[in-house]
């Protein structure tokens, strides 16, 4: 049999194997080499975070990001992100890819979401209309060290706890959690047979029957037969759309609008081109469902934090006059982890998010897709909704945040898992706390770091260098 080498693409273009560990090797063989791994990479080694010196100007950083962007709504970007620590935290993935790529790695790497924090994670419905958790957002993923992601999702921890004002000690221990239960779910992946950690899913029905809120219990039981009871288009199909003599998606502007005159009709024609070429990237099966349905109108739609600016668009298809289907199509770009992980292999940017999400998520909507649009922009598709229930974390206390934690870092576990080296990265953590204290320390460091630097971009608005406006 010829042996198979995990190998993965730099900056500059050399191929080389990393952590050089076959996956036919057998598990106890991939957990010792993971564990030899700690020789050039302690595992307390990656506790702290220091800002090194040369660290480049953050809002330099993100000013840059902004180059390709919507003009228009870059100041809308800059005033989401200026809320709050946790906000201005989840806008600037770009300046942490930059700041990970300082830290230590062993040097493997999975299919890593790249923007790896609480609020990416969620549930959805399967395509056979089972209610899942896991991770639902891959603008960023690519093949990068797995250790990037759990860093990101453990800092984002401590800086939503530290918004939400809880003790010191929650803070630590909700990014603490996050950790643990990566480091102690990816032992249970290694021991699977390989098909069945592929195959692994968090039922979110279970997820939710464990919680520890009782208060709490009967309104997310509520929220699941709601999802499971009410497919989202027909949910949000009054809120979404208009009907005076057709149906017709319903402005709300800032964040969901028509477009005036030329503009407007170029970002129909853009969504109707997209909409054509996507098409082809649909499996056979999925073409056949697809062309039931007929475009009725698009409009433009601003979304989340860190991909505000982008060209985004939601679709209206309705088959048979009044069954609904609502697609989002979205600019995809390059990942903020290129410059430090490696170019994609893919050419578009649409089929890298759509092959990523594929590998990490535990099952994939049924109307995911990508193709290039008119000026050479690449766009991913998928529906605007199916079922999603997304965490509550207005109303979470640091008990339920923690617990969201454990939720986090098993779908995380999964999710890496999938890559193929669940042993090896099991093999290197091991089974004390060393990784997981280090890896809190660094949480509670760069949540200082965030907190000073969401400060210096309100002077920075203030002063005039930064647009800012928070939509009503």
């Amino acid at each position: 049999m010829r042996v198979r080498r995990h190998v993965v693409r730099k900056p500059s273009g050399t191929d080389h194997a990393v952590a050089d560990v076959a996956l036919t090797r057998s598990r106890d063989e991939m957990a010792a080499a993971g564990r030899a791994l700690r020789a050039g990479v302690p595992r307390q080694s990656h506790a702290g975070w220091r800002a090194p010196h040369g660290r480049r100007d953050p809002i330099t950083v993100l000013l840059e990001a902004t180059h390709g962007l919507v003009p228009a709504l870059v100041p809308i970007r800059f005033g989401r992100m200026l809320q709050s620590p946790f906000t201005f935290y989840r806008g600037a993935a770009v300046v942490m890819a930059a700041d990970l790529a300082r830290t230590p790695a062993t040097g493997v790497r999975v299919q890593a979401c790249g923007d790896c924090h609480l609020v990416n994670f969620g549930g959805f419905a399967t395509p056979e209309r089972r209610l899942i958790f896991d991770i639902n957002d891959f603008d960023e993923t690519l093949p990068a060290p797995w250790e990037w992601d759990v860093k990101r999702l453990a800092a984002s921890f401590a800086v939503a706890a530290r918004d939400k004002r809880f003790a010191k000690r929650d803070v630590r221990e909700a990014a603490t959690m996050a950790v643990r239960t990566y480091r102690t779910w990816m032992a249970e992946f290694a021991a699977m047979p390989v098909l069945e950690a592929w195959y692994a899913a968090l039922d979110l029905r279970h997820l939710v029957e464990r919680t520890g809120d009782r208060e709490l219990l009967p309104l997310r039981r509520k929220r699941l037969r709601r999802a499971l009871r009410e497919p989202s288009a027909e949910v949000d199909y009054p809120k979404l759309i208009a009907e005076d003599r057709r149906p017709r998606i319903r402005d709300n502007p800032p964040l969901i609008y028509h477009a005036a005159r030329g503009e407007g009709v170029a970002h129909r024609k853009t969504m109707l081109d997209v909409l054509e070429r996507y098409r082809d990237s649909l499996p056979e099966e999925r073409r056949i469902l697809f062309d039931r349905y007929q475009f009725v109108d698009a409009a433009v739609k601003v979304v989340g934090i860190g991909s505000v600016g982008t060209v985004c668009g939601i679709v209206l298809l309705l088959a048979g006059g009044d069954d609904p289907l609502v697609l989002q199509v979205k600019e995809a770009r390059a990942s903020v982890l290129e410059p430090w992980a490696g170019a994609s292999l893919h050419e578009n940017h649409g089929q890298r998010v759509v092959v990523g999400q594929r590998i990490v998520q535990a099952a994939s909507d049924a109307f995911l897709g990508w193709t290039m649009g008119e000026g050479g922009r690449h766009f991913y598709v998928r529906q605007l909704r199916d079922a999603k229930v997304k965490p509550m974390l207005e109303v979470f206390d640091a008990e339920a945040l923690i617990e969201y934690a454990r939720a986090c870092g098993h779908a995380l576990a999964r999710a890496h898992a999938r890559s193929g080296r669940a042993a090896v990265i099991a093999g290197y953590m091991g089974k004390s706390s060393a990784f997981d204290d280090a890896v809190a320390a660094f949480a509670l460091d760069y949540a200082d770091q965030t907190e000073r630097e969401r400060a210096s971009r309100v002077a920075a608005v203030r002063a005039g260098r930064i647009e800012a406006v928070v939509p009503p």
